[in-house]
């Protein structure tokens, strides 16, 4: 998340609301600083791969069929044996079938793949795909052609790599991790640092148990889905072995088994929590066992939070040095914030022993916990955003707007909950056992000599006693305005953190703003015009025989990589239209080795040739070169260069 609000802020010492909205203007311009920093300009970044360039160009026609075809990347990405494939206009495969091979050099990446010899002229499509350095998968395809384009009978996949039915899934299961591992660690963090008898609670033990549950099965799921979400898209390939073992060599699955073994570690974690701890009674036994167990939940949760951070965005593209650890920072906070406000939104509706004291303790670690997040935000933000552009006209940028928006209506639902805070505080409100429960447990201990001795029937009156002394409990407990403000104000803040982690989980699977605007212009530089118009040619030839001087005149419209039409005119030396037997053209591009491309005007009228849907691939100094034959014998060739694009 970028920047998000606290839960409560230090308690007041009054029921007053001049610091809550000090409270609240202070969240608002940190949010308002996230955009500040956020568009501040920085060096180029990635995220997802993209592709930057290829060779031929997507829709270039050139004179003969290349022997190979090369790709260029954004960044670091895996291939297979077939992940890229070029395909003929019949739709069978035009490259040789072997592994694309490292063309690197210094910082550009760059992957080459083979074609077969003699390919006939026609239209070829490219189709590709990879796995990013941030473990996302990518794919996409484009079209060239050889002497001229040609009708093809392959279509052009729609559907980017990693949708689909598995797609789906697994986006369902990334989502169940993050939340799994928001209740593990934060209702753990609760527990320890804000309301230590809550180890004893039936229902934070649930919580948090559920929370180990729901990451563990979510992180077997994305190990198993891994192979289909980055290869065939096919369901039934999550259980190909061979798959799976090819997974488990890449980094992102590395990641995954690193997460499984510290769960392994949490679990004895949480069983030490909710077993000794909350049974241990001598008080200095219990704080030692307190400042253990935090040391060791810590490592444990930090060491979670990295697995996301060693195979995901944080791991590529500028500084992941700093990167890496800035995202465990910001998950550690996420998860003590959004965490620990779900626990104590459980503790307030299932339990009625939590005091104003708990409550307390959580509005502090709930506020250092946003100042860490907001730090983090604007940093991350910083590396995948950048600028008004990428924020508004990208899809990663429209959906960081949605994500501040929420943001600030939680902003909204922290002050009215920092209010019932302050009145809690200070008004004494508590859960708490109350004078009578005393005289319960007195008047239940004294159950044996009323029911005459019956041990059995001085266990019932025990039992209804107790189920007599909860119902006031919750009936005090509900009657409390107080306690009831908060309790609404936190269910209010839960279900916007839900909407909150759901769009952040998508932002997860979003190529970053930096990245697609990095890729947009990689691929419209070659194809940005520089000319405003059409280009004008004048070259003077001479055939050397009888009326065999004049001047070619041309015009290319409009001088752009793509379809042109070429008109050109022949004057005679006395100014006059000429008409000649013969009149050729031919491109050539010697910068990339292209051409030459021949042109055969057809004669339009005396003087007069044109040619329309005239390919030029790319952009660049080209050398234009005209032969006229004035007579059988007569003919010259005259060139210059021009710029086109």
């Amino acid at each position: 998340m970028t920047a998000t609000a606290p839960h409560f802020g230090p308690p007041p010492s009054a029921p007053t609301t001049r610091r809550p909205l000090a409270s609240a203007a202070l969240l608002a311009v940190l949010v308002g600083l996230v955009f500040g920093v956020l568009l501040g300009g920085a060096g180029p970044a990635s995220a997802h791969a993209a592709l930057t360039g290829s060779d031929p160009q997507d829709g270039a026609v050139v004179a003969t069929a290349p022997k190979e075809v090369t790709l260029t990347f954004s960044e670091q990405v895996a291939l297979g044996d077939g992940s890229i494939r070029i395909l003929d206009p019949a739709g069978k495969r035009a490259d040789t079938g072997a592994a694309p091979r490292d063309l690197q050099s210094g910082s550009t990446v760059k992957y080459g793949v083979s074609l077969h010899s003699g390919l006939p002229d026609g239209t070829y499509t490219v189709a590709w795909q990879a796995v990013s350095a941030d473990s996302h998968p990518v794919s996409g395809a484009f079209t060239f052609s050889v002497g001229a384009p040609s009708k093809t009978a392959v279509a052009l996949p729609k559907d980017q790599a990693g949708g689909g039915l598995v797609g789906t899934l697994y986006d369902i299961a990334r989502y169940a991790a993050y939340a799994g591992f928001i209740l593990l660690a934060g209702g753990s963090a609760f527990v320890l640092a804000c309301w230590q008898r809550g180890a004893g609670a039936r229902p934070l033990q649930r919580l948090v148990a559920r929370g180990w549950m729901t990451l563990t099965v979510a992180t077997l799921a994305m190990l198993l889905l891994r192979n289909p979400y980055t290869g065939s898209g096919k369901l039934a390939d999550a259980f190909d072995l061979d798959g799976l073992k090819a997974v488990l060599d890449t980094k992102p699955g590395a990641a995954l088994v690193s997460r499984l073994l510290l769960l392994g570690a949490s679990a004895l974690f949480i069983a030490v929590l909710f077993g000794a701890y909350s049974k241990r009674e001598d008080e200095r036994e219990k704080r030692d066992l307190t400042i253990g167990l935090a040391i060791g939940g810590t490592v444990i949760a930090a060491g979670i939070a990295g697995t996301w951070a060693l195979a995901e965005h944080a791991s590529t593209g500028i500084q992941p040095g700093i990167a890496m650890p800035v995202d465990v920072l910001h998950l550690l906070a996420v998860a003590a914030w959004l965490g620990g406000l779900t626990a104590l939104l459980v503790a307030l509706y299932r339990t009625p022993d939590i005091d104003a004291t708990a409550v307390r303790r959580f509005s502090g670690i709930a506020f250092g916990s946003v100042i860490v997040l907001a730090a983090t935000g604007v940093y991350q933000s910083w590396r995948q955003v950048g600028t008004w552009s990428a924020l508004t006209g990208t899809g990663y940028g429209q959906l960081l707007l949605v994500k501040v928006g929420l943001v600030a209506v939680l902003i909204v639902i922290a002050w009215f909950s920092r209010r019932w805070t302050a009145r809690l505080v200070t008004g004494g409100g508590s859960a708490a056992t109350e004078p009578g429960d005393e005289n319960g447990k007195r008047s239940s201990a004294k159950a044996p000599e009323k029911a005459g001795g019956d041990p059995a029937r001085a266990a019932q009156l025990a039992r209804q006693r107790a189920a007599m002394a909860t119902a006031e409990k919750k009936r005090i407990r509900d009657a409390d305005p107080d306690r009831s403000g908060l309790r609404r104000s936190v269910l209010a803040e839960v279900g916007v953190a839900v909407a909150l982690l759901a769009v952040t989980t998508v932002l997860t699977s979003t190529e970053p703003a930096r990245t697609e605007e990095e890729a947009a212009r990689a691929s419209t530089a070659v194809a940005a015009p520089a000319n405003e118009g059409p280009v004008s040619l004048e070259l003077p030839f001479d055939t050397g025989g009888e009326k065999g001087k004049g001047t070619v005149r041309m015009e290319i419209a409009p001088a752009r990589p793509g379809a042109n039409e070429l008109h050109l005119w022949i004057d005679g030396a006395d100014g006059k239209a000429m008409d000649v037997p013969e009149v050729k053209v031919a491109f050539t591009l010697e910068s990339k080795d292209i051409g030459p491309l021949p042109v055969l005007p057809a004669r339009l009228a005396e003087g007069h040739w044109t040619a329309a849907g005239v390919q030029i691939p790319m952009a660049g100094n080209w050398k234009v070169a005209v032969t006229v034959r004035t007579s059988d014998i007569d003919q010259t060739t005259i060139d210059k260069n021009v710029k086109i694009g």
